[in-house]
């Protein structure tokens, strides 16, 4: 069976040269390339094209997720997990939605870590446990705008007042007048404790 190709971005010597010791120990796997930043990365991955990119995310110059959106489209094969001290939501929502599939502290144990590139080559997503559980919890999050207590009808203003559609053109779409949406309107204002359009649009989209 042909080895897994792997190729490194990070930018601290030490640990992207661990890397590639324990790729070359380990015959499921062929060490392609290895890179001490996204620059100079992306230029040979698209070139290469690896199974796999095992993706640092503080790298001097451009980070990590921002390399992946800058490679992700021109290697539809090649799949990426960051590797990475960030433990955060924001870099890990980040990464997730930059295109990584996998993502796994630095601090996990070597074989982990290759048991994480080989999950991922057959399909799977690999995550940290506390990664993972992150993940969870935002997906069972309630969205802001499931616990608001406003009407169906209410909702749907609010959707087209949040595209950017006037009271006249809401009114039209709803076959109502444009009285009647201000009415409604008024009682949404109410019941979210706000005073305009725009801070009812941020509260019922959940940006507060």
């Amino acid at each position: 069976m042909e080895p897994v190709k792997v190729s490194i971005v990070e930018d601290i010597p030490e640990l992207r040269e661990g890397l590639v010791n324990l790729l070359e120990k380990d015959n499921r796997f062929e060490a392609l390339s290895s890179h001490n930043d996204a620059e100079s990365a992306i230029e040979a991955i698209i070139s290469l094209q690896p199974d796999i990119v095992v993706m640092d995310i503080n790298l001097p110059g451009m980070n990590g997720i921002d390399c992946i959106k800058n490679i992700k489209q021109e290697c539809p094969g090649t799949q990426f997990i960051m590797f990475t001290i960030y433990e955060d939501d924001e870099h890990l929502f980040d990464a997730l939605e930059a295109g990584a599939s996998g993502y796994i502290l630095k601090k996990s144990p070597q074989q982990k870590i290759l048991d994480a590139i080989e999950e991922l080559h057959n399909g799977g997503a690999p995550m940290s446990t506390s990664i993972a559980r992150k993940v969870i919890n935002r997906f069972n999050q309630p969205k802001a705008r499931d616990t608001l207590n406003i009407t169906e009808r209410e909702k749907e203003i609010l959707t087209l007042l949040s595209k950017g559609l006037l009271y006249k053109e809401i009114g039209d779409q709803l076959h109502i007048t444009t009285g009647t949406v201000k009415q409604h309107l008024h009682k949404i204002y109410e019941k979210l404790h706000v005073q305009n359009r725009t801070e009812a649009i941020n509260k019922f989209t959940g940006n507060r």
